[in-house]
């Protein structure tokens, strides 16, 4: 059991300067404290793995400094109630966000294939610096087709630039266009709500403060930067727009929305402390 103990606590309370813990680590503590004369790392592995134990995996997450209040499960309702309900014809509903800092990265060398043989793709580890862009996103819950646009900057005429793109792109028949993102100043500016008083077809949702999560277009970011990003090699800026633009254009042809219910969610919310008395 003590293998066990020593893999439930956070190396640095043990003085040891590491970040987390690794079966040859904990192999080598037990040895300096004495506890066995000599442990191997295949036993080590066993015996975690017999109580489900994986000390070098780690999952990021949001302590509540305060419990929610009745406004914030409210805030979420709403949002889940727009991803789940029935619509009207003449309604959708995009989740919006930014994708910032794509960098082209133009490598030294060319890109390699993988080959027979168990080669992987070989990529140069040098590259050169050419700047960066910034991908506008919108994500419709429905049908899944994202409407995306790359800017060098990423201010309020940026944003509106990328709202009159969906406002041409999406048609007349359409009388209400949700539009869900979060509180970023980009999104909720005086340049912004002036222009949302002359197109009144678009309806702003602002997704809860550490609620990310609950933008579907993250999902599909995260698609976008393990199917299109993970190797970064591209020519120029313009280059990466283009295969952006491409990429976009490929999934529209075989788009399709995320599965989000009430039940998935009432799981995550199940978690989060609430506060009775609000």
């Amino acid at each position: 059991m003590h293998l066990v103990r020593l893999a439930c606590e956070r190396p640095d309370d043990v003085g040891r300067s590491l970040s987390q813990w690794h079966c040859q680590d904990l192999a080598n503590q037990l040895i300096s404290e004495h506890i066995v004369p000599n442990i191997s790392v295949a036993t080590v592995q066993r015996i975690l793995s017999s109580h489900k134990l994986k000390p070098w995996r780690h999952h990021m997450w949001l302590y509540p400094k305060e419990q929610q209040d009745a406004e914030f499960y409210q805030k979420i309702s709403d949002i889940i109630d727009l991803y789940t309900r029935p619509l009207a014809e003449s309604e959708i509903v995009l989740c919006l966000d930014e994708k910032t800092s794509l960098q082209p990265r133009p490598r030294s060398h060319q890109t390699k294939p993988a080959q027979a043989g168990n080669i992987p793709n070989l990529c140069e580890h040098e590259y050169k610096r050419a700047g960066a862009l910034n991908l506008f996103a919108a994500f419709d819950t429905r049908s899944g087709k994202v409407y995306g646009r790359c800017c060098e900057r990423k201010r309020q005429e940026e944003f509106i630039s990328f709202l009159e793109y969906i406002e041409a792109e999406i048609p007349p028949t359409i009388t209400i266009i949700h539009v869900v993102c979060d509180n970023f100043s980009t999104h909720r500016g005086k340049k912004v709500r002036q222009w949302l008083d002359k197109h009144a077809r678009f309806k702003f949702h602002f997704t809860p403060k550490h609620c990310s999560w609950m933008n579907q277009v993250e999902q599909w970011f995260s698609i976008l930067q393990r199917k299109r990003f993970r190797i970064a090699d591209f020519e120029s800026k313009d280059d990466m727009r283009d295969k952006i633009y491409q990429f976009i254009s490929e999934w529209n042809e075989q788009a399709h929305p995320f599965n989000w219910s009430k039940k998935s969610v009432a799981k995550i919310m199940a978690q989060a402390p609430v506060d009775e008395a609000a």
